[in-house]
Order: structure tokens, then C-alpha cells, then sequence
């Protein structure tokens, strides 16, 4: 598709305690901004119980985070989400040839004294998710021969994660070693994005973790995407001369129109929708229900 895309994005959690909650500080990334080919039109955040106190601020990497604290006791806080997004196809043109010899950007990062700071630098490194190993360095390497491009190799690096795993709900946590889901070849979208950071940052390639949206229901005769229903994340490859583009390995795609991003981040962890400290509540079940639909 080449034309913008408005999409309504509705993303609401549902917490209930047993016993209840007296006391709780909770931290939510769930407002998207304008940028990354997008505009928002409005967002909005719903609270309940209403927050004694609540402030939204940007986080390090631009990120809209808000901030509340509930004071009265509850067994059961619910947060929704809306807003109303334009988004624009982001890599029509892309053209992976185009793009830098894969070794040449990797030696231009490699840290030197004096040398200039890259802020790509900032997605280079090992992150609490996503270790740098030597497996997943040797996995990658055969999407980068010698001379590659960098954007060529990371759609082929994109293409073979999604042929060598299986997309199987519940067959990990948040706290499954990347190592373990790597061993394993199956996961969620999460971890297809972090297996894919780790490939490229063990090669010494920057690469961003994006949390977001898909369509819930594709146009007529397109396929149903991996993720939908759900919050989804990709990645973005860092390019000197293209910026940053989006990929997602879940779907074996380069992200276009359908997708609607949230968060940037290094891994999962700086972008955890919500969070937060409680007393009370000793069991809790938690339901989350998503939908992206035109509008």
C-alpha cells in the first residue's frame, strides 16, 4: 500500500488482586508519538481507580512514559489506551543496495579515543535481554559475507529467522534466556526481535528494539499477521545513509503501513508497557486486549 493509513489503537489492561491492593506506584509506555512515519491525531490515557497523582514525561530515547500512584485500596486497576494514528508507508523505495558495506559501518562505531559519538552508539551494545553471543554471531554471519551490504544482509539475516522459528504463543516468558529461545527455535514476537538484536549487535551492527501495533484485520486478500491482537515489536537497523529502517522478523517483512509504533528501546525492558510496585495483592491474574482497526 502507498497511502497513509488512519488507524484507531485501543490497548487495555486489566489487573485484578486477591487480597486487595492498598498502596501502588505504576509506570505505563503506552502512548505513541508523532515521528516514524506517523501522526497522531489524539491519545489518551484511562485510569481506574483515578490516580492520586499522575505525570507524563519522555524517557531517554523520546518516549512518552506516564507516571501515577493510587492511594485507595483496589482489587482490580484498569488502564486503556487510545489514540488515533496516520500512519505512512515508511521504505516504499527502499533499495538494501543502497546502503552501507556492512564492515565499514561496523568499523566506523568501534569505539576510538577522540573518535566522533555516533548516537546510533546507543543500540550497539549488550542490553539485559539481549547478551551478546558467540552463537548468534555465528548465526549471523552467513547473511553478511565480506563486502555485503548492510541492509541486504539484515533482510536476509530477517528472512532466515523466520523460516528457522516456529511463532508458538506461551513457549516462553519475559524471563526465558535469549540463549534458551535461541536454542530452541520457537517464541513470540519478542523474542524474534531479540534474537535478531543479538545476531546484529555481535557482528557490531546498531540495532533498536520497537514496540507497537498491527492491523487487527488486514484488507480484503492479505494474510492475517503474526501478533496481531496483541502488542507486537520489531527492529530497526541503523543505515548512514538510509536512517533507520524497520523489520520485522516475526512476519518476515519490511515494516510498512499495518504497523504503528509505540516505543524504542535496546531491548524488551525499556519499553514494558506497564509496571509497577504494589502492596497487597499477594495473587493477581492479568488480562490485556488489543485491537487496531481502521479509523
Amino acid at each position: 500500500m502507498t497511502e497513509a493509513r488512519a488507524l484507531r489503537v485501543v490497548h487495555e489492561t486489566t489487573y485484578r488482586y486477591a487480597p486487595r491492593v492498598d498502596i501502588a506506584y505504576h509506570l505505563a509506555c503506552l502512548m505513541p508519538q508523532s515521528g516514524h512515519a506517523q501522526q497522531v491525531a489524539d491519545a489518551g490515557l484511562a485510569i481506574e481507580p483515578k490516580p492520586a497523582q499522575q505525570s507524563t514525561s519522555a524517557d531517554a530515547f523520546g518516549n512518552l512514559r506516564t507516571w501515577f500512584a493510587l492511594f485507595t485500596p483496589h482489587d482490580v486497576l484498569r488502564v486503556r489506551a487510545e489514540s488515533h494514528v496516520v500512519v505512512t508507508p515508511r521504505f516504499a523505495d527502499l533499495d538494501p543496495e543502497r546502503s552501507a558495506r556492512w564492515e565499514t559501518l561496523r568499523s566506523t562505531l568501534r569505539y576510538r579515543v577522540r573518535a566522533p559519538f555516533w548516537p546510533a552508539t546507543d543500540f550497539l551494545y549488550a542490553s539485559p535481554f539481549v547478551p551478546l553471543l558467540d552463537e548468534l554471531r555465528s548465526y549471523a554471519e552467513a547473511s553478511f559475507p565480506a563486502g555485503g551490504r548492510l541492509i541486504a544482509g539484515a533482510i536476509d539475516l530477517m528472512h532466515r529467522i523466520h523460516a528457522d522459528f516456529e511463532y508458538r504463543p506461551e513457549s516462553t516468558s519475559i524471563s526465558t534466556p535469549l540463549a534458551e529461545v535461541f536454542a530452541q527455535r520457537r517464541g513470540v514476537c519478542q523474542d524474534y526481535a531479540h534474537v535478531m538484536l543479538g545476531c546484529l549487535r555481535a557482528l557490531g551492527l546498531p540495532a533498536a528494539y520497537i514496540s507497537g501495533y498491527l492491523l487487527t484485520r488486514p484488507p480484503p486478500g492479505q494474510p492475517q499477521l503474526l501478533g496481531a491482537d496483541a502488542s507486537h515489536a520489531w527492529v530497526s537497523v541503523w543505515c548512514p545513509q538510509l536512517g533507520w529502517i524497520d523489520l520485522d522478523p516475526t512476519n518476515d517483512m519490511v515494516v510498512g503501513s499495518t504497523h504503528v509504533t509505540l516505543a524504542v528501546g535496546r531491548d524488551f525492558g525499556d519499553v514494558t508497557p506497564l509496571r509497577g510496585v504494589i502492596r497487597g495483592g499477594a495473587e493477581h491474574t492479568m488480562k490485556v486486549a488489543v485491537s487496531v482497526l481502521p479509523g
